[in-house]
């Protein structure tokens, strides 16, 4: 009897960490999630972790996180819309509703003007938010002695998210040494993309065609039109309806990321942000994920990652050392790195379009802040290590690697799963 419950409590346990498959009602019960990985992190969603292994105690993180939150990539895609309302209204071509959403834009144009591509305050927040939450879990890892060292890519935002985390660590434990970095020797695996990567995303022939049938059959401005704009003449003479509405739409996603509290969701039908996000969705799942479309030849993006890893850990281990090596970068990179890793849900592979979003979708994989944590383990007197995986601070299983003590894994089998990998 008691072999039987911990077999149901162990299948349970199963059944909870499984990735949940993407609705549109868990869409419309949140739009944000529509901004895909505009997505602020969800801080809300963490759970508490299982219990540690009786007589194991952590060693060592490795992490990667991406940047936290941040404001549109450029100030054009907010002053662009901007521009347009102002000229339609200056030639009384603007509805009411018009003439109020361009209000609006003003209002956020005052906090987002030169800051295109930045970190948000709310970005720094969630740096050292995790950081702390960290640092509380694991407290025996950050002690005087340990070795630490931070990266990041070349970007300033990124930058900035590991001085956010470095330094809310050093405010619990200011004697800490943190090794931090920047620049092409660190660019150059944080940030890779094969040249069959490069090409097949740019090419003409490969994915384009397909997407842009599922665009043209997605993406229906012409009610978000009719309802901004009031005069006929002026919408054939200077409005281009796909972009006022993929802008909008962005402006609208971005604005959780931000301080200005203003919301334009109200400009649109839940279907119409649905259809506009499995396009967005699309495009990321088979430009950078494990989309059977692309053959697998994303998950080679993060092999220099992964092997920057494996080689960080075994120097702390051989060493006999404590620690953590955090690194920051962007989700083209949390993407195929949660793949090549076999994150449960991150690299499930299918040709149709229309179930994409099903088994894959950016706002988990990567929202903004996101990252991946590996927990070491060591019980004394005994050289074997288990470790455990957190994404975006939830316990996550690795499918092909088996384990009797789930979520914990051998490090050797995870070590020979991944080597493998890579050769």
């Amino acid at each position: 009897m008691k072999n039987i419950c911990f077999l149901l409590l162990l299948l349970l346990l199963i059944f909870t960490r499984t990735v949940a498959q993407t609705t549109k009602e868990e869409l419309f019960d949140n739009k944000n999630k529509m901004a895909g990985v505009h997505f602020a992190y969800p801080s809300k969603d963490i759970t508490a972790g299982t219990p540690i292994p009786k007589g194991y105690e952590p060693f060592y993180i490795s992490h990667l996180g991406r940047h936290g939150s941040r404001y549109l990539i450029s100030d054009s895609e907010y002053k662009d819309i901007i521009n347009l309302l102002e000229d339609a209204k200056i030639n009384n071509s603007l509805t009411d509703l018009g003439v109020d959403v361009l209000s609006r834009l003003q209002q956020v144009w005052k906090e987002v003007e030169f800051r295109g591509g930045d970190l948000s305050s709310l970005g720094v927040s969630e740096q050292r938010d995790i950081a702390e939450r960290m640092y509380k879990s694991f407290p025996g890892i950050f002690t005087n002695d340990a070795k630490i060292t931070a990266c990041a890519t070349t970007i300033v935002r990124c930058v900035l998210s590991m001085d956010a985390f470095c330094e809310r660590l050093k405010e619990f434990n200011p004697t800490l040494v943190i090794d931090r970095n920047s620049g092409t020797k660190w660019q150059r695996y944080l940030n890779f993309h094969t040249k069959e990567a490069i090409a097949y995303r740019s090419a003409s022939n490969t994915w384009k065609e397909e997407y842009r049938k599922f665009e043209k059959e997605h993406v229906k401005p012409d009610r978000l039109i009719k309802s901004l704009f009031s005069d006929s003449t002026y919408i054939v003479r200077k409005v281009n309806p796909e972009f006022v509405m993929w802008n909008l739409a962005s402006i609208a996603g971005g604005m959780q990321n931000i301080e200005t509290d203003i919301s334009f969701y109200d400009l649109f039908m839940d279907e119409e942000l649905f259809d506009l996000w499995q396009c967005k969705n699309y495009k990321l799942y088979v430009n950078d994920a494990n989309c059977s479309l692309n053959g697998g030849i994303m998950m080679n993006n993060g092999k220099p990652l992964l092997r920057n890893i494996l080689e960080s850990a075994e120097n702390i281990i051989s060493t006999k050392s404590k620690g953590g090596d955090f690194r920051f970068a962007h989700d083209g990179n949390i993407i195929p790195l949660a793949m090549l890793l076999h994150l449960d849900g991150c690299y499930n592979s299918i040709s149709d379009p229309s179930s994409f979003y099903k088994v894959w979708s950016d706002f988990r994989v990567s929202p903004m802040a996101a990252n991946i944590q590996i927990i070491f383990f060591k019980k004394k007197g005994s050289d074997n290590i288990i470790v455990k995986f957190l994404h975006n601070e939830k316990e996550i299983l690795i499918p092909p690697v088996k384990s009797d003590n789930l979520p914990y894994y051998n490090w050797t089998d995870l070590k020979a799963f991944y080597s493998k990998l890579l050769n």
